[in-house]
C-alpha cells in the first residue's frame, strides 16, 4: 500500500502545471485515488532561468529536464511530466518515457500584432521565435522577414508582443488551447505549409526503467496511438542528431495498423529543403522514422549539415 503521496515533478510555468495536473487527474480517475495521493513538486530548470539566449547556446533541450531527471535518479520524484517536444532524443541512463497522453492539436499558431496572417505582415516585419524550425519555415514563406530570439513562458512572449517588441510571434496551438487562450491566435498554420515539430502537442511522463510500481500506475493512462506516433517522430529526430541547433519538422499519424509519416529538414534560411512522405506498419514505427531520417541525411549530403553542431 502507498504510504506517502506519489511525487510528480514538473516545471513551474502555468502550462507545465496544467500538464502535471492533467496527468494527476487521469491517474486519480484510472485508479480511484484522491488528490492527496499525489504531490506536485515544482522545480526550476536552467532552461527556464536563462531566457535571453538561444537554447543552442546554453546546452539544448535537456536544460528543461535536467533538474527533474536528477531528482528521478535519486528517488526524490516518482515520475516527471514534460512537453514531449522538449525531450532530448537520448535520455539519461536508467530513465525512459513511460507514458504519453492523447495528443492535442499539433499545429502552430501565428499571433500577429502588425497583421493577422504571415502573408499580410509588412515587409521586413520583426517576428519573435526561438524555434529554428519556425524561423526557417517563416523565412521559406517570407524571405524578407526579420526574426529575433523570443524565449520565456507563453505569457511572457505574449506580453512582449503586446508591448510592441515584435510585430508577431508563433506558439504551439496545443499550449494555447490548454491555457484557454486559443482566441489570441490570429492564424492557424496548416501542416501542408508549416510542418510541426516532432512531439508537438503531446504530454509525456518520464520515469525510472524497471520501476514496476510506477509502470503499473502509469500504464492505464498511456495513449498507445500517441505513443506509437511519437516513437516514429523521435526516431526520425535521433537519426538526424536532432537538437535545438537543427531546423527539423516531423509528424506521424496512425490509421488502424498503418503509420504515415512526413518529415523535413531545412537550411536555417529556409531556402534549401529536403522532405519525405512515407508509410508502413505501426509495429515498425521507430524503424520507419529512422529510415526516413537516414534517407534525408543521404539526400542532403554531409555538407548540408555543416554548422549544425
Amino acid at each position: 500500500m502507498q504510504t506517502k503521496p506519489f511525487q510528480i515533478g514538473t516545471r513551474g510555468g502555468p502550462l507545465a502545471l496544467y500538464q502535471a495536473h492533467e496527468v494527476r487527474d487521469r491517474l486519480m480517475a484510472a485508479h480511484s485515488l484522491p488528490p492527496e495521493a499525489f504531490e506536485i513538486v515544482v522545480l526550476s530548470t536552467k532552461g527556464d532561468r536563462i531566457t535571453n539566449k538561444a537554447l543552442s547556446e546554453i546546452g539544448g533541450k535537456g536544460l528543461f529536464t535536467l533538474e527533474l531527471e536528477e531528482k528521478l535518479h535519486d528517488g526524490s520524484l516518482d515520475f516527471a511530466v514534460h512537453s514531449s517536444k522538449d525531450m532530448a532524443t537520448t535520455l539519461p541512463e536508467g530513465l525512459y518515457i513511460s507514458a504519453f497522453l492523447p495528443r492535442e492539436d499539433v499545429r502552430d499558431a501565428f499571433i500577429g500584432g502588425a497583421a493577422p496572417t504571415i502573408a499580410e505582415l509588412p515587409e521586413n516585419a520583426l517576428v519573435g521565435s526561438s524555434s529554428l524550425r519556425r524561423q526557417a519555415l517563416l523565412r521559406r514563406m517570407r524571405p524578407d522577414l526579420r526574426v529575433t530570439i523570443f524565449r520565456g513562458l507563453v505569457e511572457t512572449r505574449l506580453r512582449k508582443l503586446e508591448e510592441g517588441q515584435v510585430d508577431a510571434t508563433l506558439l504551439a496551438y496545443a499550449g494555447m488551447k490548454r491555457l484557454g487562450i486559443e482566441d489570441k491566435a490570429t492564424e492557424i498554420l496548416e501542416l501542408s505549409k508549416f510542418l510541426t515539430a516532432p512531439g508537438q502537442g503531446a504530454i509525456c511522463v518520464e520515469s525510472r526503467i524497471g520501476d514496476k510500481k510506477i509502470d503499473d500506475l502509469l500504464a492505464p493512462i498511456n495513449h498507445q496511438p500517441t505513443h506509437t506516433a511519437l516513437m516514429c517522430e523521435r526516431a526520425f529526430l535521433r537519426s538526424l542528431d536532432g537538437s535545438c541547433r537543427t531546423p527539423i519538422a516531423g509528424y506521424a499519424t496512425l490509421d488502424d495498423d498503418k503509420i504515415n509519416f512526413s518529415g523535413m529538414i531545412l537550411s536555417p534560411d529556409g531556402q534549401t529543403v529536403y522532405d519525405i512522405q512515407t508509410d508502413g506498419s505501426a509495429s515498425d514505427a521507430a524503424q520507419l522514422g529512422k529510415q526516413a531520417g537516414d534517407t534525408l541525411r543521404e539526400q542532403a549530403g554531409t555538407s548540408f549539415f555543416d554548422g549544425w553542431g
